[in-house]
């Protein structure tokens, strides 16, 4: 199609979907376990409980979905980069993002199908996801089973030191999640990228 490249095959759409409403549900959950007054939570506590449990499994499930999938797939490419010069490259994306796009500036990285990321986002994608969800994902187990994982070798402290750990990542994954809402909404149009994760055409500038 004139003007569209086909960028987000069926399998990463529906992984995307998947894996943005259980991180909404863990955020949400996990918010109101930790910061909710008592008398007047988010959620009702145990239910809180429950739904970050279940979330918590299904997301490591997805997880080991979405290796699989850049493992068997030429997806996993788009995760792959050079340290030479990608430093400079970041900056010069963030550059664009604070001022460039403001001025009617043309985007530095053109968006290809071998090349579907601009630096910046491939930086933070790779940071999330094959640094924080796995750190978040392990932790998590931890603290579901820390009978098994945690007391008999670490004791209390241990536990202490991985509910921080994975509170920590939360926080981080949640400011990603919030700042990817809203840089998806700087495509042709502030809902074309929002279609791409639909239909999986991106549509050029």
């Amino acid at each position: 199609m004139e003007g569209k490249l086909y960028l987000y095959p069926v399998w990463v759409r529906l992984w995307h979907w998947l894996n943005a409403m259980l991180c909404l549900l863990l955020i949400i959950s996990g918010v109101s376990m930790q910061y909710s007054d008592p008398q007047y939570p988010l959620i009702r506590f145990d239910w809180a409980v429950s739904i970050h449990d279940i979330a918590g499994i299904i997301l490591s499930l997805s997880y080991l979905f979405f290796i699989l999938g850049n493992l068997l797939t030429p997806n996993g490419k788009q995760y792959l980069f050079r340290l030479k010069g990608y430093f400079r490259n970041i900056a010069k994306q963030a550059r664009y993002y604070a001022f460039g796009i403001f001025k009617g500036e043309d985007p530095p990285f053109a968006i290809t199908e071998d090349n579907k990321f601009n630096p910046l986002q491939r930086f933070s994608y790779v940071f999330i996801m094959y640094v924080c969800i796995p750190v978040i994902v392990i932790t998590g187990w931890y603290l579901l089973y820390p009978e098994y994982f945690l007391h008999d070798i670490f004791g209390n402290r241990g536990l202490h030191i991985t509910d921080i750990i994975h509170v920590v990542m939360g926080f981080l994954i949640s400011l990603f999640f919030v700042v990817h809402v809203y840089f998806c909404t700087i495509g042709k149009t502030p809902l074309s990228n929002y279609r791409s994760m639909f239909n999986g055409w991106y549509e050029k500038h």
